[in-house]
């Protein structure tokens, strides 16, 4: 069952540029105790952030897919991951049994780690490089469920007995969700028995309610309202966060139990955003790790994490 103080998201990148990622330590601004911002090393290029155990969170790397593991609580933290070329990290999830999930966007592949140590658990090629963009994950006590922007499925890795990591499968949608030019399906979350799945595509502001056994889809009824350039994901009981990237904000939406509508409450803002993608929820507070896909990337650009109060 995917833990609320868990990462949602991911990932709008319609281009990936090079860039070596720096390994020391980092350090956020503030008095030393739960920052409001931590940076990232320089050239990071990251896109999606999880949270893991105690107060640490995890970053991956659009250049390389090297892991970053970092503190909230003292704003600390170094490359847990080193990069390797050819490797790309987008979404991410952190499950019970302390795995690291990641989706390898258009490397067509996702692999699983070691949380603690980094040791690579698994990988698997879902689909052919460049034609697919393996975007999000939600890790359920089930299956871990991996969006393709690209291509109208789900790739599900089964959990077996004691959490083991089963033979990938393709889930194909049908239903209400139609694929579109642009970025589909990102962010992917679940209800708390896992049988839901709950799916924005990026490019409508749409949002979908899935089933995790069929793919069977079916349109949230959001008043009116639309959540275009929907990224990252994060459900909070019947709270669902929406992380839109390039409005700068992050969507507050109340769903109903059924999870057939849902009513804009709220959007939260804050000076420090930089086209944030995807968000990690500790205690009262969220985390939103800031892509910057506006500024051109380069070793020595800037990353940072930016907290704020949720709603």
């Amino acid at each position: 069952m995917r833990r609320i103080a868990l990462t949602v998201l991911l990932a709008g990148v319609l281009a990936l540029t090079g860039g070596e990622v720096a390994t020391a330590s980092t350090h956020g601004t503030g008095n030393g105790q739960f920052p409001q911002v931590i940076s990232l090393p320089n050239g990071l290029q990251p896109e999606g952030i999880s949270a893991g155990r105690g107060t640490s969170f995890y970053v991956g790397s659009l250049v390389d897919g090297a892991i970053y593991r970092g503190d909230v609580r003292t704003g600390a933290g170094s490359v847990l991951i080193p990069g390797q070329p050819g490797r790309i990290a987008a979404g991410t999830e952190v499950d019970k049994r302390n795995r690291l999930f990641v989706a390898g966007a258009s490397s067509g592949a996702g692999r699983v780690y070691d949380a603690k140590s980094g040791a690579e658990l698994a990988s698997y090629q879902f689909a052919t490089p460049g034609t697919s963009f393996v975007n999000d994950v939600v890790v359920t006590r089930d299956a871990a469920y991996f969006t393709d922007s690209f291509n109208p499925v789900l790739y599900v890795v089964p959990l077996g007995h004691g959490g083991r990591l089963g033979k990938a499968r393709t889930l194909p949608f049908s239903g209400e969700l139609q694929y579109q030019a642009g970025f589909n399906a990102n962010g992917i979350e679940a209800s708390p028995d896992g049988r839901t799945l709950l799916v924005i595509q990026s490019n409508t502001g749409k949002l979908f309610a899935v089933s995790a056994k069929t793919g069977a889809t079916k349109e949230v009824d959001l008043h009116g309202a639309t959540l275009t350039n929907g990224d990252g994901l994060l459900r909070r009981g019947n709270t669902l966060y929406v992380v839109r990237n390039q409005n700068n904000e992050i969507a507050v939406v109340q769903l109903d139990r059924s999870y057939g509508s849902g009513t804009l409450t709220g959007t939260i803002m804050n000076a420090n955003f930089d086209l944030p993608t995807t968000v990690a929820g500790f205690g009262p507070f969220l985390y939103a790790v800031n892509a910057r896909f506006t500024t051109p990337p380069t070793p020595d650009t800037t990353y940072t994490v930016v907290r704020v109060s949720a709603r």
